[in-house]
C-alpha cells in the first residue's frame, strides 16, 4: 500500500524498520485472520480504505470541541471532515442530531446517561445473561449499575424477551430511561412495543443498536428511529467501519427535550472525553459511503440468510440455541445438556480454526468467566463472500469438534461441568478431529480471502 503523503514508499516498511518485533506480531495476526474463521459476531473486516484513513495524518491533529467551535487552530479541513461524517449519518438514519465523537460504545452510552439521568435514577436494560450489555445496568461492575439504580428485564423460558413482564416492571419501577439493546439476543427487537411501555411510564427510550447498525442500513432489521428518543451504535461490527461510536437524537427525542443535543454534546466533550479521534471519524465517513452502495444491502441480506442457515443446521445436529434460532446475525448455543463448558468448546473450536467466544446463557448457573454457552455469528464470514453452502459445511465441522470434546471428556471421567485448566488441555490433546478440521478450514479460507 502506498503512502499518500510520500509517493512510492511502502508504508509497511516503516514498521519493519522501526520496530521489527511489532511488525512480526502484526504479520502473525494478519496470518491468523486470513487462515481462520472469524465467527465472533461483534467482529468484522474493515476495508482497506477505512484502514488507510485510520493510519493517515489525521491522527496528528488535536481538535477539542466541535466544527466551528474548536479550542485549537488549524481546523479548516478537520471541520470539513467531521461535518461531512455527521451529514452522512443524518441522511442515512434520517435524524436531526448526530454526535460522531465517542471513542467507543461504552462512552457513548455513558454520555446519554449523564445527559438524561441524575445519580441514583432508575434505568432498565436487558439482563447480561439474557443478551444485554454491561453498560445496560450491570450491578456492582459497570458504572451504569453503580451510579444508577438498575432494574433489569429478562427473557422467558423460551429465551425470548417477555414484553408483558417488561411493562409490569416498568410500571412498578418507573425508570427514567429504558434501554432496548442487545449483544447476543438472537431475535429482532420490537421497538414499537418498547415505545409503548416507555411512553406509558414517561421514560426515555434509548436503542443501543451496536451490533445491528449495518443491518438497519441494509433494511433487514427494524429501524428504531421512529420509536426512540436516542439511539447509540458502534461502528465496527455489521457497519464494517473503524472502532468508534455514534449518538443520534431523533425527532421524537427533540420533541421530548429540545435541549438534548446540547446536553449530549457537553456530556461527550468536555464531560467524558478530550479531543476526538479525527482519523477514526474520517474512517467512519468512508464506511458510511461504502454502506450507502447497493452491494451493502445485499451484504446485510446475506448475513441474515447465512445466520439462519447456520442455526438450522446446528439445530438439526442436535444443538440447543437460545430462542430456538435466529432471525438476525447472531446465535447463542447452550451447552449444559452436552456436559462441556463454553470455555472448553471455544478453545477446541479455536484449535480447529473456528473462532467464537464463550458466553453466558439465560439464567446461567455458572460464572461469566466460565459460562455455559458460546456466541457465534456470520458478519465476517459474509464479508469474505461465504454463503449458505459454506454455513452448512462449517456447522458440520463445529458439530464434529464439539461432539468429540464431549466424548473425550466423558471417557476421561471428568464429571464437573467446569473443567480444570489441566483437564481442558488433556481433552484438547486427545481430540483427533481438531487438526483435521483445521486443515479443512485453511482450505476454505484460501477460497474466500479477507478484504
Amino acid at each position: 500500500m502506498l503512502s499518500p503523503s510520500i509517493p512510492g514508499i511502502n508504508r509497511s516498511k516503516y514498521i519493519k524498520t522501526t520496530d521489527p518485533e511489532i511488525d512480526k506480531l502484526i504479520k502473525l495476526e494478519e496470518k491468523r485472520q486470513r487462515e481462520t474463521l472469524m465467527m465472533i459476531p461483534s467482529e468484522n473486516y474493515a476495508s482497506k480504505a477505512v484502514r488507510e484513513a485510520l493510519s493517515s495524518v489525521l491522527t496528528n491533529k488535536y481538535a477539542e470541541g466541535y466544527p466551528g467551535r474548536r479550542y485549537y487552530q488549524g481546523q479548516k479541513y478537520i471541520d470539513q471532515i467531521e461535518s461531512l461524517c455527521v451529514e452522512r449519518v443524518k441522511k442515512m438514519f434520517r435524524v436531526p442530531y448526530v454526535n460522531v465523537q465517542p471513542y467507543s460504545g461504552s462512552p457513548a452510552n455513558a454520555a446519554v446517561y449523564f445527559s438524561l439521568l441524575e445519580y441514583g435514577d432508575t434505568l432498565m436494560g436487558l439482563r447480561l445473561d439474557s443478551g444485554g450489555h454491561i453498560t445496560h445496568g450491570l450491578s456492582k461492575v459497570s458504572f451504569s449499575g453503580k451510579y444508577f439504580k438498575s432494574v433489569p428485564y429478562g427473557v422467558d423460558k423460551e429465551g425470548k424477551i417477555d414484553y408483558d413482564n417488561l411493562e409490569k416492571l416498568a410500571i412498578e419501577a418507573k425508570p427514567k430511561i429504558i434501554i432496548a439493546g442487545t449483544t447476543h439476543y438472537p431475535l429482532k427487537l420490537d421497538f414499537k412495543n418498547f415505545a409503548k411501555v416507555a411512553d406509558r411510564v414517561g421514560a426515555y427510550l434509548m436503542a443501543d443498536v451496536a451490533h445491528v447498525a449495518g443491518l438497519i442500513i441494509a433494511g433487514v432489521y427494524p429501524d428504531p428511529v421512529p420509536y426512540c428518543h436516542v439511539v447509540t451504535f458502534t461502528t465496527h461490527k455489521t457497519l464494517r467501519g473503524p472502532r468508534g461510536a455514534v449518538i443520534l437524537v431523533t425527532k421524537k427525542g427533540l420533541a421530548k427535550d429540545p435541549d438534548l443535543p446540547i446536553k449530549i454534546d457537553k456530556a461527550v466533550f468536555p464531560g467524558l472525553q478530550g479531543g476526538p479521534h479525527e482519523n477514526q471519524i474520517a474512517a467512519l465517513a468512508i464506511a458510511l459511503m461504502e454502506a450507502s452502495r447497493p452491494e451493502f444491502k445485499k451484504y446485510g441480506q446475506q448475513i441474515v440468510k447465512n445466520a439462519i442457515t447456520l442455526a438450522n443446521k446446528l439445530k438439526n445436529l442436535g444443538f440447543k440455541l437460545q430462542a430456538g434460532g435466529t432471525n438476525t446475525h447472531v446465535m447463542l448455543m447452550e451447552l449444559i445438556d452436552k456436559g462441556a463448558s463454553g470455555r472448553l468448546v471455544a478453545e477446541a473450536l479455536e484449535e480447529a480454526g473456528i473462532v467464537v467466544n464463550r458466553n453466558a446463557i439465560p439464567n446461567d448457573p455458572n460464572p461469566p468467566y466460565n459460562p455455559s454457552g458460546i456466541r457465534l455469528g456470520t458478519p465476517a464470514l459474509t464479508t469474505r463472500g461465504m454463503k449458505e453452502k459454506e454455513m452448512v459445511e462449517i456447522a458440520g465441522w463445529m458439530g464434529e469438534v464439539i461432539n468429540e470434546c464431549c466424548e473425550v471428556k466423558k471417557k476421561l471421567g471428568i464429571k464437573e461441568f467446569i473443567e480444570k485448566p489441566e483437564e481442558r488441555r488433556e481433552i484438547l490433546k486427545r481430540c483427533k478431529s481438531l487438526k483435521k478440521i483445521s486443515h479443512k478450514v485453511y482450505l476454505l479460507c484460501q477460497r474466500f480471502p479477507v478484504p
